[in-house]
Parts: C-alpha cells; sequence; structure tokens
C-alpha cells in the first residue's frame, strides 16, 4: 500500500519536549533551557529539530516547556512565527498548567500524558514526539512513513551503534523484521541487530505512535497504578510486555556525510567540541546544504567588519565563524566562534572559543578555549584561558582546561 506523504502529514501532530534542564550544561543553562542554548553562533538548539520539521512539511506543532522558558518562548514567537493559522498550521509553546493534579511534568511521557486533550479528539491519526536538545537532520515522512506502511502502534527511530559502545544508551532488541522485543537502558550487553552483526541499535528518543493508541496505554497504565513518567523506562517496556506492534526505523541521515550525525549535547566538553567542529574544513556537521536549510532568528544588523587602524596591528579573523553586527577592530581571532553583535577591539587576541551576542573584548585582553555567554564586557587586559588556578576562583572550568564566563557576568 502507497501512503501519500500530504495525508500523513495533515494527519500527524508534532510534540516537542523542549522542558530539559541541562544540568552539565551549566552555567550556561542557569537562565536559560538546553533546547534554547545557542550554537554554532546565530542558532538555538531547538531550531535543528524545528528546521527538521519544517524541511519534512511538518506545521501542526507544540513545543512543551517547562524549564526557565523565557528565553525560548521569546526566540520561538520572535524566529518560528511563520505559520499560517489559516491553512491549520501552528506552533505553539504549551507551558505545565496543572490539568492532572498538582504536579508539573514528571518526564517525557508524562508531559504527554498532561497534554492529551491536545490530539484525544480523533483529529491527528499519529503523534510525532521529539526532543528539543539534539542536533541532527532527519526527514520525519520517511519515520511516519514506515509507520504507517507497517502499521505499527510505535515507531522508534533508531541509529546503529557499534555494539561495543552502545551500552551508553537505550538499546532496541530486535527480530530480522526490526519489530522491537525489548528495550533496556544502557545494558552491559547490548543485543545485536539480526543483520548487521557487532552492531546495535540505540534509540533517538523520537516516536511516532498511532494516537489512540498512545492515549490508551497512558490511561491504562494509570488505572492500573504502573509508572508512567518516562517513555523509555516505562511506557516502551510496558507495551512491549503488552504485545503492541512496535518497529525500530533505521535513520536516514540527511546530512549527506559519510558517518551518520546524531548529537546529544550533554556536557560542556561535547558542547564545546560540536561547536568546535564546525570550523573544520570539512566539518562532521554541514550548515552549508541549501536542499536542508536551518531556520533561525535573523537579526537586523549590518555584516560583519574587520577593520584596523594607523599603528594598530591589522585585524584579523583566522578559521573562524564571525557573525553578522560584530567588529573585529585591530584584533585577532583564530579558531573561533564569534556571536551577533560581539565587539573585538585593538590589540585582543580570541583563540579557540566561542562569544555569545554581544560580547565585548577590551582592548590587550586575551581568551584562550572560552565560552562567553551573552552581554559580557570583557575588561582591558584580562586574560582567561592561561591560569586555570586564577580562572577556577572565578568560573567554572572543566577537566580539559575550558573556562565558562555566564550570562552578564560583571568583572
Amino acid at each position: 500500500m502507497i501512503f501519500q506523504g500530504s495525508a500523513l502529514l495533515r494527519d500527524t501532530v508534532t510534540m516537542v519536549l523542549a522542558g530539559g534542564q541541562g544540568e552539565r550544561l551549566r552555567p550556561l543553562t542557569e537562565p536559560r533551557s538546553k533546547p534554547s542554548v545557542p550554537f554554532g553562533g546565530k542558532y538555538r538548539i531547538i531550531d535543528f529539530a524545528l528546521s527538521n520539521c519544517l524541511n519534512s512539511g511538518l506545521r501542526k506543532i507544540y513545543i512543551l516547556t517547562q524549564y526557565k522558558s523565557d528565553s525560548l518562548n521569546s526566540h520561538i514567537y520572535e524566529a518560528w512565527n511563520i505559520f499560517i493559522p489559516d491553512l491549520g498550521e501552528f506552533i505553539h509553546s504549551v507551558p505545565p498548567q496543572l490539568k492532572q493534579g498538582q504536579d508539573w511534568y514528571k518526564g517525557t511521557a508524562n508531559a504527554i500524558q498532561q497534554n492529551l486533550n491536545l490530539f484525544h479528539n480523533g483529529k491527528f491519526k499519529r503523534v510525532l514526539i521529539l526532543s528539543g536538545d539534539h542536533i541532527y537532520k532527519m526527514d520525519y515522512l520517511k519515520l511516519i512513513q514506515s509507520n504507517a506502511q507497517k502499521n505499527a502502534d510505535l515507531t522508534i527511530a533508531s541509529i546503529v551503534f557499534p555494539r561495543d559502545e552502545a551500552s551508553r544508551f537505550g538499546i532496541l532488541g530486535v527480530n530480522e523484521n526490526y519489530e522491537v522485543t525489548s528495550f533496556v537502558e544502557k545494558p552491559k550487553d547490548p543485543p545485536e541487530i539480526p543483520d548487521k552483526p557487532g552492531y546495535s541499535f540505540a534509540s533517538m528518543g523520537i516516536y511516532v505512535f498511532k494516537a489512540d493508541v498512545l492515549k490508551d496505554v497512558l490511561l491504562e497504565m494509570e488505572a492500573n497504578h504502573l509508572p508512567n513518567d518516562d517513555f523509555g523506562k516505562h511506557v516502551i517496556p510496558y507495551m512491549i510486555s503488552a504485545g503492541y506492534k512496535i518497529t525500530a526505523w533505521m535513520f536516514e541521515d540527511e546530512n549527506k556525510k559519510e558517518q551518520p550525525y546524531w548529537m546529544d549535547i550533554g556536557t560542556l566538553e561535547s558542547y564545546y567540541a560540536a561547536n568546535m567542529d564546525l570550523l573544520n574544513v570539512n566539518p562532521l556537521f554541514n550548515l552549508y546544504d541549501q536542499d536542508w536549510p536551518i531556520w533561525t532568528k535573523q537579526y537586523q544588523l549590518p555584516p560583519a567588519k574587520t577593520i584596523s587602524h594607523e599603528g594598530e596591528r591589522i585585524g584579523r579573523t583566522f578559521n573562524s565563524l564571525v557573525c553578522d553586527g560584530t567588529i573585529v577592530s585591530g584584533g585577532l581571532v583564530e579558531r573561533s566562534i564569534i556571536g551577533p553583535g560581539c565587539r573585538v577591539n585593538s590589540y585582543t587576541y580570541v583563540v579557540d572559543s566561542i562569544l555569545f551576542n554581544n560580547v565585548n573584548v577590551g582592548r590587550h585582553a586575551r581568551l584562550r578555549r572560552c565560552i562567553v555567554d551573552k552581554n559580557v564586557n570583557i575588561p582591558e587586559g584580562m586574560e582567561i584561558g592561561f591560569d586555570p588556578d586564577i580562572d577556577k576562583k572565578r568560573f567554572t572550568v572543566t577537566e580539559s582546561g575550558i573556562v565558562v564566563i555566564p550570562k552578564g557576568y560583571q568583572f
């Protein structure tokens, strides 16, 4: 049976889970949720999942927020207010509203259960559930088509990992038809994929449910007093034991690279590494594919500019990403990401660093392996990233020596 893409898209509602605290990304997540952390100079982490929706043709989207959602809500309104309600399109932020008692969202599945009213009336046949804090490119229509063609109650997007690396993830056991027979979080002995010896299926936290099945399962578990807060820990194992048809769909990367790219940025070290990869001649993640654009807020700022004055060394940038509105005036920037509206003044040196929006680097200052959050003024002559003992007295410093300066820090 052939399933028309347009009909499947019309019948599918997307729920983006975007309430994560991102504890291991502090202090970047002190003022904001993890999905709203800047990435790659001009983007937010959530932009990648939402751009996948846009590029896949999905235009009915609920974003479930919770932790420190002001920044995320502003970004959604300013960057993503592009849908046409008269055509049935929408993107709405949905905070916890204590619809079912006095609890905030207690987990991934509980967030969905507290919002069953958004899709329980039969208007939608399928529910696509995404995480708002992963970076990857995926055509969700292919995943939805697989769910429809196999008439599955649940389809789980899965990425292939070498078996000896798979114990870090939630792992699916499957039969030869890719029907899921087990699900275990971080198993010591991960099951292999039958037709791929030595490899295992890791769950990507991306699910397509039949809408009525999702509703029935959550309510059934609640009625039987079974824990149902989390999909991986509770709901999926229950559905397997209850005999629901669950299938695995192998991730098809739209990134146009040899190795599939899917990044769950969980720590400051992995966040820094993923950003720095963008500076390579051939980065693992391709931002420059015009067939798969990444949408974000476009600031009304002038082009970036590099200038020098008489008696100063020439303003230079090497192997760096420099966003609009930035001026490099007599400074030197190497292997760094400079966000919108920054100013790098005379005789400064910025290397292997990430600057968020509106950072000012004073004359003669030096920064090495730093992440500088928004609206920070680095004083003249300041050196950061060269003496770990001094840095640790003021800032968060990772094991490898990355120095993180929080948003709006006052020296």
